[in-house]
């Protein structure tokens, strides 16, 4: 059985804390590195997957699996995210767009426990400098691995679209990585 069959198969039958431990188990770790590329801070993005996993808890046993299990956790998690950053922006001065990914990316970098390499803060460099939908479609393409398919279910985009935004994103990532103005 596969794990999404797991997790509704346990949520249905009795909403336990082996129903969700399972979900956590499952899911916590890609949700958390999803959410923890779209906010500023290890603890933020911590908070958000805690909402993250509340919602989808309450509501799992609304979901009715017109959609893969991961793509519809995704959805609430970039959903999540995204009001978090949202508000984040209303609540503080300092802009929480690719100005702050800059920023951050230089205090990653800076942290004892980054292990990239110099290509690799490029990159979270360049991420920085994309537009919020470009740089949206191009993490949960690159690092997450999602299909145009998935990403167009969670960001309710046409697969056309999302094409465009990846392809435009991947030429302006290239561009500013061969002029080295990161």
């Amino acid at each position: 059985m596969t794990p999404d069959r797991d997790v509704q198969k346990l949520s249905e039958e009795q909403r336990c804390e082996e129903s969700f431990r399972l979900l956590v188990d499952t899911y916590g770790g890609q949700l958390y590195r999803h959410i923890r590329r779209l906010v500023n801070s290890a603890h933020d993005a911590e908070d958000v997957l805690q909402n993250t996993l509340l919602k989808v808890w309450l509501h799992l046993p609304e979901f009715k699996g017109e959609s893969k299990l991961y793509t519809w956790l995704y959805r609430i998690a970039t959903n999540e995210a995204l009001l978090f950053i949202a508000r984040e922006k209303r609540r503080s001065t300092v802009s929480l767009d690719g100005d702050s990914l800059l920023a951050a990316v230089a205090q990653i970098s800076s942290h004892t426990d980054f292990e990239g390499d110099e290509i690799q803060a490029r990159l979270l460099a360049a991420l920085g400098k994309l537009p919020d939908k470009q740089r949206l479609v191009f993490m949960l393409r690159y690092f997450d691995g999602l299909g145009y398919d998935d990403i167009s279910l969670i960001l309710s985009t046409s697969v056309g679209g999302l094409k465009a935004n990846f392809h435009h994103a991947v030429k302006k990532i290239e561009r500013l990585l061969t002029e080295h103005t990161i």
